[in-house]
């Protein structure tokens, strides 16, 4: 089991709508709307590092509003 954040920088008033595709994306456990240098953080729990890179990666950085993503992958 691999456990991720995915910081998500979004477009200005993009962020609700956001939460909301990126909950629903497979590997994703939950999402929330932050303050701060990022918009939103999401927590992946997923099998491999190959999967967390493939929902940053593709998924989440596919999705319209998206300006960027950076990825931590928990070590603990």
């Amino acid at each position: 089991m691999v456990i991720a954040y995915v910081m998500v920088k979004a477009h200005t008033g993009e962020a609700d709508r956001l939460k909301s595709e990126i909950e629903g994306l497979d590997g994703v456990v939950e999402a929330h709307i932050v303050a701060g240098d990022v918009d939103l953080i999401a927590k992946v729990d997923v099998d491999s590092p190959a999967h967390v890179k493939d929902i940053a990666a593709t998924h989440i950085q596919e999705i319209d509003g998206v300006e960027g993503t950076q990825t931590y992958i928990a070590m603990d």
